[in-house]
């Protein structure tokens, strides 16, 4: 009689401990940048992930109309409103909470990097991107 109750309960907690380990391991979700100013929401796109710009504290110029990607290399593009910009591309899970392959395009500056995500807690994701030989890396927060 014992027995079944206990089966139970170790099923139950094996259900928890794996379900709390692949939660950690998906950076799909809306994330906060260091510098606390945007929000990037990261979703999976087929096989991939894929992200947008989905809030930043200063969406409109002075006069009311939306920031535009400006510093884009690609004159043609440079129209594009930032709010709602996808940014982010092509992401591979190469592991456990790993993604590489990736591009992250950068409007402040309008280059593309290639990148890697990291998930290393529920709440934790490093983000890093190289363009030539210069790299740079970031730990984004979770926002939900």
């Amino acid at each position: 009689m014992i027995k079944r109750p206990l089966t139970t309960v170790l099923a139950g907690l094996v259900a928890t401990i794996l379900l709390a380990g692949a939660g950690r391991a998906n950076p799909a979700g809306v994330w906060l940048t260091p510098a606390g100013n945007s929000h990037i929401e990261i979703w999976h796109c087929g096989e991939k992930l894929c992200g947008k710009i989905a809030w930043f504290t200063e969406p409109h110029n002075a006069d009311g109309t939306l920031k535009l990607d400006e510093k884009n290399k690609n004159e043609a593009l440079r129209n594009r409103p930032l709010l709602g910009l996808v940014m982010m591309s092509g992401f591979t899970k190469t592991g456990e909470g790993k993604w590489t392959k990736g591009r992250i395009y950068n409007p402040e500056d309008g280059q593309i990097y290639r990148s890697k995500l990291e998930v290393k807690d529920n709440n934790t994701l490093n983000v890093s991107g190289c363009v030539l030989v210069f790299c740079k890396a970031q730990t984004w927060t979770r926002v939900k």
